[in-house]
């Protein structure tokens, strides 16, 4: 529907009464908001009575909205720096939970039954013994068990169950 002169002069008298742009195209009706506003701008209505929400200042709350920081203590000295006492970091003893692992024997192996990275196989325990940069470094070279790649007593070592959590 257009705009008619009686439509546009009731939208002039509701608009200077103060009704919003979603009230007025109610009550013009088969109108929506933004016709209303974009009518409104059109016609050059810019100034309009003021409302009672209008005239009232919004009050402020004064409690902050930030979350509150936990206080920190702070040193602070009054009168000669010179004096300022000087607070060394107290140490803090951290108790350790020592988990003691089953004591598990080192197997020793034999010179000749050493295995080399070369002359590993697919059956035979990948267990390394020793620090990979020395000479002696090498693998347990045993039978391994079946579905783990250590033998029975590096598996041992390997996989261990976890201690129970005290709650």
């Amino acid at each position: 529907m257009g705009w008619t002169e009686e439509r546009v002069e009731l939208l002039k008298k509701l608009w200077a009464d103060g009704l919003s742009a979603s009230q007025i195209a109610g009550r013009l009706g088969e109108v929506t908001r933004n016709a209303v506003i974009g009518k409104v701008h059109r016609l050059g209505l810019a100034g309009r009575a003021t409302t009672s929400r209008m005239r009232s200042a919004r009050p402020r709350n004064r409690v902050s909205h930030l979350p509150l920081r936990p206080t920190r203590v702070q040193y602070r000295t009054q009168g000669n720096v010179a004096l300022k006492p000087i607070f060394a970091p107290m140490e803090h003893t951290h108790v350790a939970l020592a988990l003691v692992p089953s004591i598990v024997e080192e197997l020793n192996i034999p010179s000749a039954l050493r295995i080399d990275l070369l002359d590993l196989k697919e059956c035979m325990c990948r267990w390394p013994v020793g620090d990979p940069q020395d000479d002696n470094f090498h693998f347990c070279g045993r039978p391994k068990s079946s579905g783990v790649s250590y033998c029975e007593h590096h598996a041992r070592v390997a996989f261990q169950a976890a201690p129970r959590r005290k709650r």
